[in-house]
């Protein structure tokens, strides 16, 4: 069959290109139905990525989040038509001791390998994971960006001690507000603080203890262990925030993407003996993990809601454009497609 693949092949340009597929493989043929913007897919789409990086990587199909319904299934792992989620990190070996997303030979989809942009995505059936019936779609379609942060917690508690009696997160963005949630439901006794600088998006935190401003921070303010989803330049100074008021010997969970390098105080990483752990990425098993936390705390959708903040029906490329040129607008939430291509 010939498929239909939406690529970004120079800054702000996409345009249609024709694969030809078979169906006698191994490969699940899903039809996406909802898409959401990351931030990454932004960097390719305005070109702020380097000028190395965007040759190597282009022309890509963008889009590593999304959600759809299986066409066809040779293994018959999955009914036709059911809801599946698309677990965009693709390995092609194994390891006893490094996870399939650190390897390096793991592929990445729109990271150098075709995304979602497609009319058909052609997976391996241990890539998808089975959406609950009753999941909100426009939800779902971020169910990859949730599941980071429940990676970064299995991670969490495999590295940390055993005192959680208080978490600290530095972010008040999509990725700060959704680890947050997640810890709010897997740690419910603890308390949790929330570290920002805009007091609208602040808001949304009404689950958490206590909101500051990062620039207003009480000197007696202390909390066990930290999350960092900042990203940016601005994850050095939250980093620095986190060393200066975590107590002694907690853990340091770093999510937030820089593109360059960043100054850290690792003087007093030594004194205080602290843990620090880098977190990407995640697994078709946080993918079920997250499935199932949907279901044991229906509030954690409802919740999820709010990032919402925009809705696209793509028939077109030049729908495409508008979502993305939105979506830069967008300070808070995430911006959705319904594929209709």
């Amino acid at each position: 069959m010939i498929n239909q693949v939406y690529q970004l092949v120079a800054p702000r340009q996409i345009e249609v290109t024709y694969d030809e597929r078979s169906l006698n493989s191994d490969r699940v043929v899903v039809r996406p139905t909802y898409l959401s913007i990351c931030h990454a897919d932004q960097r390719y789409f305005t070109g702020s990525r380097s000028a190395e990086v965007l040759a190597k990587k282009l022309p890509m199909a963008m889009i590593h989040e999304g959600i759809g319904k299986v066409v066809h299934d040779p293994s018959g792992t999955f009914k036709i038509g059911t809801l599946v989620a698309m677990v965009p990190n693709t390995p092609s070996e194994t390891d006893d001791i490094i996870g399939e997303n650190y390897l390096r030979t793991s592929r990445f989809r729109s990271s150098g390998y075709d995304g979602y942009m497609q009319d058909y995505v052609f997976i391996q059936p241990d890539r998808l994971v089975e959406v609950p019936a009753d999941l909100d779609p426009e939800v779902a379609a971020f169910t990859e960006l949730v599941s980071v942060s429940v990676h970064a917690m299995t991670r969490f508690d495999q590295i940390a001690h055993s005192r959680r009696e208080t978490f600290g997160v530095w972010g008040d963005g999509n990725l700060g507000f959704i680890t947050a949630l997640m810890l709010r439901k897997l740690y419910p006794e603890a308390k949790l603080l929330v570290f920002g600088k805009t007091q609208s998006k602040l808001d949304y935190f009404s689950f958490a203890d206590e909101t500051y401003y990062i620039d207003q921070i009480p000197d007696d303010v202390s909390f066990n262990h930290g999350f960092e989803c900042v990203g940016g330049i601005g994850s050095q100074y939250a980093i620095n925030q986190m060393i200066d008021y975590i107590i002694p010997e907690g853990t340091m969970a770093l999510l937030g993407v820089s593109e360059d390098p960043v100054s850290v105080n690792t003087r007093m990483i030594l004194e205080k003996g602290l843990r620090v752990y880098g977190s990407s990425r995640s697994t078709p098993a946080d993918f079920a993990r997250t499935m199932e936390l949907y279901q044991m705390y229906p509030d954690i959708p409802a919740y999820l809601s709010n990032l919402v903040s925009g809705v696209f029906q793509i028939r077109q490329i030049e729908d495409i454009h508008q979502a993305f040129e939105s979506d830069l607008t967008n300070r808070f939430g995430k911006t959705v497609m319904e594929w209709c291509m």
